[in-house]
């Protein structure tokens, strides 16, 4: 497939601050161009009589129960810590 006409990789590569040589500019290019290319034919599906949904299967009970649960005991919050004082996790000063 060839890139699409006015596709310019220079500008997206800035959008995604790529420093790209100039092999990189033309591969990316051709495959950019092929990923907008099946896009292109997505758009000629016929979808007239599919519902509009948010997710591709139905999703229920996302959410879990709002309860209040214990939380880590102080030891187990500290285990991992480099350096601990008085029940906290110390670390260096980085304010003047």
């Amino acid at each position: 497939m060839s890139s699409a006409p006015l596709l310019d990789i220079d500008h997206v590569a800035k959008l995604a601050r790529l420093a790209l040589t100039p092999e990189e500019k033309a591969k990316f290019s051709q495959q950019l161009g092929d990923v907008l290319h099946h896009i292109e034919q997505l758009s000629k599906v016929d979808v007239s009589g599919v519902e509009p949904t948010a997710h591709a299967s139905p999703v229920f009970n996302v959410w879990a129960d709002d309860v209040a649960q214990a939380g880590l005991a102080v030891t187990d919050a500290l285990r991992n810590a480099p350096s601990q004082r008085d029940n906290m996790v110390a670390v260096p000063k980085v304010v003047e």
